[in-house]
């Protein structure tokens, strides 16, 4: 068959049928494709297109008449190397991260993420469950004992307590054993004894309970393994080169219309405006909403809001375009308003920004609050308290679309009666501290570095930039021109805990400060890198400016080390950031608790209570 003829045409494949040939080694990689890149949010994308059966793009092989023949260097997909070496049939040009992420997710062998399917029907914690079954996706850390966190992740019961099952029960081929030994698990603390009033009865209720389940994990089962990927496929025959150029067309030369495009055109048809036009005129009159996010992905999510849509693709497909252009006042008054109270919180741009969900759910609240007056007061303590939940709680780690919206529903409820109190915020669901705790120091203390995009991570950041975040040289607060001019620097030198192996990129670890000196790194105590670097001048000043980082002065300044190729220097290295790292996240797990309950801290006040209460 000529390559015209094959490349021409798409044949189909169901995804059991790719994981086969996975299993049994048939298709590699060629070397020269990049390793996986995808994030974990892409990730979960891609599965939730697969269990809710949506169409998919095409994948590209170049087909291989067995080992000898292999055009390219290969190698296996990423934890799908298989016990025997098949005959090599096909190499994967275009596609590998979607069945890189397939495969790994079937097997749930991400170190730092499990992946798991929600089913709003067995949700027995929420008090306000989904609607739709799709992905759940859990972050995973280690603490300090070396146990994988969260406990609940590992635990059946807790798993399907919150209406969950690992996605891996999905995974092609014969899985009645496993999905059997895992249903037993879940729910063998539900299993009536034989003493029990009505045992009979609540047997079979249980039986019942267990085949429902069964049957719905059977019936996604089956959707997922005749999932139809299809693909693209180039003969045998074709010549290194052409497989090259195609691989490269593929990856580079694509520009589909993105969602945006498709939404301006509308808008010009139905509404008779340019969508170019009026966020040029957005622009204009709210020069601060663009430090947040790009202008059209705030114009589409706030406008489904407003349109009591789903601030997702779907959400804003169904948008009424004229409508849009009706609402633009709104959008844009809630814009502006939604920039400047970012700003109040000490929230100056999207580099520091913890979570985007939160952006439009403010801007389209602003539709109900006045520009002045009680009221306005009342409603933005509200909004403080919506916010920081959203920092600090794990509510937007997933599905931040449909949550946001859910939340939006209930915060509209509130603000349409002037009168609320506790009873009535109580009602939206990132409040519901029951079901979204605040996070713990623990975990504060495995958040990330913050230049990446980590929730906690920047909500820590968050925290030191609303208390002035003074800068350890110039003593200036954080502005937004003020932080575009800092940068992120390890509070103990890196340099120092590299040698002595212990991590150093924690949020907890980190200050937003300026430089005045150079930036050679070197492996000094921290007090003393500190003020070699910073260059500052006057042990009280630079005190009273580090509260504002929420960095106790006197735990640096006695953070001092010796040769650290001695196990007894390590260890005392090892104590002392330990405890650098809680006493911070314990001020800062304070400082959040002000701030989710609508309050404004005083800082002095608070560094002397959280000092009495650490004493």
């Amino acid at each position: 068959m000529s390559i015209m003829v094959q490349s021409s045409k798409a044949h189909d494949r169901s995804l059991g049928e790719w994981f086969h040939d996975i299993q049994r080694g048939s298709i590699k990689l060629p070397r020269f494709q990049r390793m996986e890149a995808w994030d974990r949010n892409r990730i979960t994308s891609f599965l939730d297109t697969v269990i809710n059966n949506l169409p998919m793009g095409v994948v590209l092989i170049l087909q291989v008449d067995g080992n000898q023949n292999e055009k390219f260097v290969s190698r296996y997909i990423s934890g799908a190397k298989p016990a025997t070496q098949g005959t090599v049939t096909q190499h994967l040009l275009d596609g590998q991260q979607r069945l890189t992420a397939f495969w790994r997710a079937m097997h749930n062998n991400y170190e730092y993420e499990t992946f798991f399917v929600y089913h709003p029907e067995f949700d027995t914690q929420s008090g306000a469950p989904g609607e739709d079954v799709q992905v759940f996706l859990k972050p995973r850390w280690y603490d300090k004992q070396g146990r994988r966190m969260p406990l609940w992740a590992d635990d059946p019961r807790y798993i399907l307590e919150r209406g969950l099952f690992p996605i891996s029960l999905l995974r092609p081929g014969d899985m009645s054993p496993e999905i059997s030994d895992w249903l037993a698990k879940a729910t063998s603390h539900l299993k009536p004894a034989g003493s029990e009033d009505d045992a009979y009865q609540k047997l079979e209720a249980y039986m019942e309970r267990q085949e429902k389940l069964k049957g719905e994990i059977n019936r996604l089962r089956e959707r997922v393994t005749h999932f139809n990927l299809p693909y693209l496929a180039l003969p045998s025959s074709t010549p290194k080169e052409v497989a090259l150029q195609v691989f490269i067309n593929m990856n580079t030369n694509s520009k589909p219309l993105s969602l945006y495009d498709i939404i301006v055109a509308e808008v010009e048809s139905v509404a008779g405006n340019s969508l170019h036009d009026l966020e040029a005129m957005l622009d204009a009159h709210c020069p601060h909403a663009k430090r947040y996010a790009e202008l059209r992905d705030l114009i589409l999510s706030t406008s489904a809001l407003l349109q009591d849509k789903v601030p997702n693709n779907r959400g804003m497909i169904e948008m009424n375009k004229q409508v849009l252009v009706d609402n633009w006042g709104h959008l844009e008054r809630g814009l502006e308003r939604m920039a400047d109270f970012l700003a109040s919180q000490g929230v100056y741009d999207a580099a520091r920004l913890p979570t985007n969900a939160v952006l439009s759910v403010i801007a389209a609240c602003y539709q109900l609050i006045p520009d002045d007056g009680d009221y306005r007061g009342k409603a933005e303590t509200l909004l403080q308290r919506y916010l920081w939940s959203a920092f600090f709680t794990d509510r937007y780690e997933n599905s931040a679309p449909t949550r946001a919206y859910a939340d939006f529903k209930a915060l509209r409820a509130v603000l349409q009666n002037l009168q609320f109190d506790e009873t009535h915020i109580k009602q939206v669901p990132v409040l519901d501290r029951d079901h979204y705790p605040l996070a713990t120091t623990d975990e504060l203390m495995a958040a990330g570095w913050p230049k990446a995009k980590g929730i906690e991570a920047r909500g820590i950041m968050a925290v030191t930039t609303y208390l002035e975040a003074r800068d350890f040289a110039d003593n200036q607060p954080a502005t937004y021109d003020n932080l575009q001019k800092r940068e992120y620097h390890h509070v103990f030198p890196d340099a120092l805990l590299q040698e002595a192996e212990i991590p150093s990129f924690l949020a907890l670890n980190c200050a937003l400060i300026t430089w005045k000196t150079n930036r050679v790194i070197g492996r000094k105590d921290p007090l003393a890198y500190l003020e070699e670097r910073v260059g500052w001048a006057g042990e009280d000043a630079v005190r009273q400016r580090m509260k504002t980082h929420l960095i106790d002065y006197d735990l640096l300044a006695k953070a001092e080390f010796g040769d650290l190729q001695q196990q007894a220097e390590r260890e005392r290295l090892q104590q002392d950031y330990n405890a650098f790292l809680r006493d911070r996240a314990r001020r800062v797990a304070w400082v959040v608790e002000y701030l989710a309950e609508g309050l404004h801290p005083d800082l002095h006040k608070l560094w002397q209570e959280s000092t009495e209460v650490e004493s």
